[in-house]
């Protein structure tokens, strides 16, 4: 293997922003967007943050992408995005590889979900079935 994760992140690290939970609360608004790269089932299981805008890491390039048919406008609005996942790994790549192909500005929660949780910060809980 020439490069695994841990060379990929710490190369994502030096090249994005990173923010603290508290950070990326205090920002999110009309012109930021809180983008939550989890999986669906983390969803259901973990509870969302409020406002944030799912879009899984899966389908992430393509959803950015103006020219994929899978495109999604919001990636067009000139808006800042913030993302997440649950511990900041998933949204570290993910930044830097929509940061590579011209989404700017984004950035990415430090920490993740994990630490938005641990900073007390707004969280909709799943209902119970």
């Amino acid at each position: 293997m020439k490069r695994g994760v841990k060379e990929l992140l710490d190369q994502a690290n030096a090249e994005i922003v990173a923010v603290t939970p508290a950070e990326a609360a205090s920002e999110q608004g009309d012109d930021v967007v809180l983008v939550d790269l989890r999986d669906i089932r983390e969803l259901h299981r973990d509870g969302r943050v409020p406002g944030a805008y799912h879009a899984p890491r899966g389908m992430l390039e393509f959803w950015i992408d103006p020219e994929s048919k899978y495109h999604k406008e919001i990636f067009s609005s000139g808006k800042t995005f913030i993302f997440f996942c649950a511990a900041g790994w998933r949204s570290a790549l993910a930044t830097k590889t929509a940061q590579d192909m011209g989404l700017e500005p984004v950035k990415h929660i430090e920490g993740g979900f994990g630490a938005w949780k641990e900073a007390g910060l707004p969280v909709e809980l799943p209902e119970k079935k």
